[in-house]
């Protein structure tokens, strides 16, 4: 029974090819072109790398997706935007209201601090000034002719 790999592009640079598998390859020329790279890259020697590479490489990963990450928070994200918008609105409002209300009970009682003050301030009318109250009252009226005396007077 023949040996033959089950996937001939994993072969190509896991092992050297056998001259069943050369064959093979000379059918399907994408393969061709891997087999060249491959032939390639193991002419190439190995290059040191230094110790922290792969904490490196790993850190530059994370960098990257961050900044995808963060690139994608500025867009515009209505579900996110409108539940921060709603509480702001609330804490406007509420603030508001607070402050309506604060004004408008200074101003009950500066009039409350106002009425107090010309209440005590005020003095009682003199005796002589309520004895004569009718004479005062009658003085303030208008003067006005009584048609009925002038009738009688002219007669």
């Amino acid at each position: 029974m023949e040996n033959k790999p089950s996937n001939l592009p994993e072969s190509l640079w896991r092992r050297k090819l056998s001259a069943a598998e050369q064959a093979e390859l000379s059918a399907q020329p994408e393969l061709q072109t891997e087999a060249r790279l491959t032939d390639a890259l193991t002419k190439l020697s190995d290059v040191p790398v230094a110790s922290n590479f792969t904490t490196r490489v790993m850190d530059a990963i994370d960098r990257e997706e961050t900044l995808a990450a963060r690139a994608a928070a500025w867009h515009w994200n209505w579900r996110s935007l409108f539940p921060r918008l709603t509480v702001a609105a609330a804490v406007l409002i509420f603030a508001g209201m607070s402050i309506q209300r604060y004004e408008a009970s200074s101003h009950h009682n500066a009039m409350i601090r106002t009425v107090a003050m010309v209440a005590g301030a005020s003095s009682q009318p003199s005796v002589d000034a309520l004895e004569n109250l009718d004479v005062i009252q009658r003085m303030s009226q208008s003067a006005h002719a009584d048609g009925d005396l002038l009738a009688y007077l002219q007669q």
